[in-house]
C-alpha cells in the first residue's frame, strides 16, 4: 500500500510518514512493565492498550481473583498522569462520583468528584443502582460533567476502566445497554492454565507487600501524541466497507434480537487503527478488523431468548458472521 500522508496539524515529525515506531515502542514499554507482575492474560493487556491509543473505555468482565483490578491500577500506573479508583455499591449515589456544591464563603463551590481524572478505575460497575449508572452517561460519551448548568471538562487523557463479576448476582444491576454501548471493548477472562498457575505462585507467592511498585514509562503528553497519530493510521475503502458489512449483518441475523449500532462500527474503525499502530504500521489490514471485532460487538447485540436458552454465546454467532463474509484483498 502507498504511505499515507499526514495532516499538518497530526505532528508526524517524519515527513509524510507517521511515526507509528514510536507509538509501537511506547506501547511495547507499557506492556513490558505490566507483565513483570501479571502472568497471562495476554488478550485484557492487548486489548486495553488499544483502548488506550483508540481514547475508548474498557468493560473488563471475570470471576473475583484474577487480576482485573490489579492489571488494571498497573496500567494506570504505568502511565504518568492522574489515576483514580471508585468503589461501586448499591448506596453509592452520583455525587460521590461526580461531585457536588457546596456552600462556602457566601455562595456555592463545586467540589469536584474523583470521576475527574485521567485514568479511573471502576470496581464492579454493575453494584450500583441505576440513577449512579446514568450519572456516567455524559461523563463517558462527551467527556464532561454538567452540574448546576455549568459544564466541567475532563483532562485529556480520560479513560474508564471498569469491572464487573459475571457469576455474583446478589446486589448487582444489570448495566443499561446505553452504558454498555459506550464501552469500546468488553473483555472476558478465563482463570490461568496449569503452566501460567504455577507461575504465578512463583512470583508472587513469597511477596510480603500487597501490591507491586511500578514505574510510569509513557507521560500524558506522550499518550495523547500517540492517540493522535493513531487516529491518521490510513482504512482503506474496501475495508471501511468490511467493517460496516460485519456491522449490518447483526442487524439481520435470525439468531440476534438487537443487533449492533453505528457506534460498534466506530469502535471496530478505531480499534483497528490502534492495532496496527501498535503492530508498527501506517494502515490496518483485514485481520485488524477481526480481532477487533467480537471485543467490539459482544456487548453490543442481544441475542434471542431462545439462543440464551439453549446457552448459545454472543461471541459463536458474531464470529459466524465474520466467517460468511468475503475478506477484502
Amino acid at each position: 500500500m502507498e504511505e499515507i500522508s499526514s495532516p499538518q496539524d497530526s505532528g508526524a515529525p517524519f515527513g509524510s510518514r507517521l511515526p507509528v515506531e514510536k507509538i509501537a515502542e511506547g506501547i511495547a514499554k507499557v506492556r513490558q512493565e505490566i507483565k513483570k507482575t501479571i502472568v497471562g492474560q495476554d488478550e485484557m493487556i492487548e486489548l486495553m492498550l488499544v483502548g488506550l491509543l483508540s481514547k475508548g473505555h474498557i468493560l473488563l468482565e471475570g470471576v473475583p481473583g484474577i487480576a482485573k483490578t490489579l492489571t488494571s491500577k498497573l496500567f494506570a500506573k504505568s502511565i504518568h498522569t492522574g489515576f483514580s479508583r471508585i468503589q461501586f455499591t448499591p448506596d453509592l449515589m452520583p455525587a460521590d462520583v461526580l461531585g457536588t456544591s457546596v456552600f462556602k464563603s457566601g455562595e456555592f463551590e463545586f467540589k469536584k468528584g474523583p470521576i475527574f481524572s485521567n485514568v479511573i478505575l471502576i470496581d464492579e460497575i454493575n453494584r450500583a443502582p441505576a440513577k449512579t449508572q446514568s450519572a456516567m452517561f455524559e461523563v463517558m460519551e462527551e467527556r464532561q460533567v454538567t452540574m448546576d448548568g455549568v459544564t466541567y471538562p475532563m483532562e485529556a487523557p480520560f479513560m474508564v476502566l471498569a469491572t464487573q463479576n459475571p457469576i455474583d448476582s446478589e446486589g448487582t444491576y444489570r448495566l443499561p445497554e446505553a452504558q454498555m454501548d459506550r464501552f469500546l471493548f468488553k473483555i472476558h477472562l478465563g482463570l490461568p492454565n496449569l503452566e501460567e498457575e504455577i507461575l504465578i505462585l512463583q512470583n508472587r507467592g513469597s511477596e510480603t507487600e500487597s501490591e507491586p511498585k511500578v514505574t510510569p514509562v509513557l507521560s500524558g503528553e506522550e499518550v495523547i501524541q500517540f492517540q493522535n497519530w493513531t487516529s491518521e493510521i490510513r482504512v482503506e475503502e474496501k475495508l471501511l466497507q468490511y467493517i460496516a458489512t460485519i456491522v449490518v449483518k447483526t442487524r439481520s441475523h435470525a439468531s440476534i434480537y438487537a443487533g449492533a449500532s453505528p457506534r460498534a462500527s466506530l469502535a471496530i474503525f478505531r480499534a483497528s487503527q490502534a492495532m496496527a499502530a501498535m503492530d508498527g504500521r501506517d494502515f490496518v489490514l483485514p485481520d485488524d478488523i477481526k480481532r477487533a471485532a467480537i471485543p467490539a460487538m459482544r456487548h453490543r447485540i442481544i441475542l434471542n431468548p431462545e439462543k440464551e436458552m439453549e446457552g448459545v454465546s454472543a461471541d459463536l454467532i458474531l464470529e459466524g458472521i465474520i466467517q460468511s463474509i468475503e475478506i477484502p484483498r
